[in-house]
């Protein structure tokens, strides 16, 4: 069985276990445009759906949408090309419009490879961001996570260092809550996936520096103690720990 048959089944099994519902049209064009590669015609295609009265309420066109542009986000071939050198951008923004489409979560959870995939992507650059001290740039990477992820506790953690970065105090406030509400949500850390887990970690690590820079060292150890018992193993986290204590 060739790589693209292989593949052209992996996304055909969640079109099966998907539960009824109003959304018809299963989209199987896009997904052989998809497989075959055809990223440039998936969009095109995409973009037609997305415009029809019958279709532009569905979800699975700017999934596949953003799908495209992250494969070209990895290209050379199309990020020296003007049209689609905000491919990684366009992943994003696309996906958090799937997400928004996808309101009873009926879709989402049949993607899970290519969220963790989007996440690694998404955080990286974020981080890259906030280290180069390109806040702004850092903001949008991170709002765009919990745009498509809202249950994603880190993100909204790193998404509120950003914003304290940038001295805005106020949408920071409204992202801790955000984050304290899907933390508590979490049924169990360890059980997260990896990409989550991480992000999680990173922003535990860098909101309890940020407090004990602050002098608020009471409150960075409240902070690392809510991931001391996952993440004492890893090196820096066990190093801060100490530091704080």
């Amino acid at each position: 069985m060739n790589s693209n048959l292989t593949l052209l089944l992996i996304f055909l099994v969640p079109l099966f276990h998907t539960p009824l519902r109003a959304q018809d049209h299963v989209y199987d064009d896009l997904l052989v445009m998809y497989v075959d590669e055809d990223y440039e015609k998936c969009i095109w295609k995409a973009g037609r759906y997305m415009e029809k009265d019958d279709t532009r309420r569905d979800a699975l066109p700017y999934l596949y949408a953003s799908m495209c542009y992250h494969e070209m986000s990895k290209m050379d071939k199309y990020t020296a090309d003007p049209e689609y050198k905000n491919a990684h951008r366009d992943a994003l923004k696309y996906a958090v419009k799937f997400r928004k489409k996808d309101k009873n979560n009926e879709f989402v959870n049949n993607y899970e490879d290519y969220w963790t995939e989007l996440n690694t992507t998404a955080m990286g650059a974020g981080l890259a961001h906030l280290d180069l001290g390109e806040y702004s740039k850092a903001k949008r990477e991170f709002d765009r996570m919990t745009g498509y992820q809202p249950e994603n506790a880190g993100a909204w953690q790193m998404l509120a260092i950003a914003q304290l970065k940038m001295r805005l105090a106020r949408d920071a406030a409204e992202s801790m809550k955000a984050f304290r509400k899907s933390y508590a949500a979490i049924p169990d850390i360890s059980r997260l996936p990896v990409d989550q887990k991480r992000i999680l970690r990173e922003s535990l690590i860098r909101y309890a520096d940020h407090l004990a820079e602050a002098g608020m060292r009471d409150s960075a150890r409240t902070v690392v103690g809510l991931g001391e018992d996952y993440f004492s193993e890893n090196p820096e986290y066990k190093a801060l720990v100490k530091d704080l204590n």
